[in-house]
């Protein structure tokens, strides 16, 4: 993917969404031994529950690199100034992924051209698992 001309930005523009496959079970348990966040809310089921959840859940910072994993893909790592979310719900396992992004703004700073983009991951329902904005150099 690319980034547009900076000079046709407007509003509307939506940055490429980025759909992920359901979260499953296994994956909370590979990104634990990856991140090293091994609290069981994320990775036993029986632990979660008796924590007062349904079950398990996702790992914010897991939802929080999809949907930076989104924006590095359409602007290029390189390009990304700054990256800043809100968590707003948990993510279950069998939940659905769309990352999402509109354009808000654009100016120039310090002899750089910049735009900052309203940046979100929803599931499957349209409920906003995390919140966000990040500006982009282009």
């Amino acid at each position: 993917m690319s980034l547009p001309n900076y000079d046709e930005l407007a509003a509307g523009y939506e940055m490429p969404s980025l759909t992920k496959e359901p979260i499953e079970q296994v994956q909370l348990v590979r990104y634990a031994g990856a991140s090293g966040d091994f609290n069981p809310i994320h990775t036993v089921p029986e632990k979660a529950k008796a924590a007062g959840l349904d079950g398990t859940i996702a790992h914010g910072m897991l939802v929080m690199g999809m949907l930076g994993q989104a924006i590095s893909s359409w602007a290029g790592i390189k390009n990304i100034k700054a990256y800043n979310v809100t968590f707003k719900a948990m993510t279950k396992p069998g939940d659905v992924l769309t990352a999402k992004g509109t354009f808000k703004k654009k100016y120039e700073k310090e002899g750089e051209k910049l735009a900052d983009f309203k940046v979100w991951i929803e599931d499957q329902n349209g409920e906003v698992k995390v919140d966000g904005k990040t500006t982009i150099k282009f």
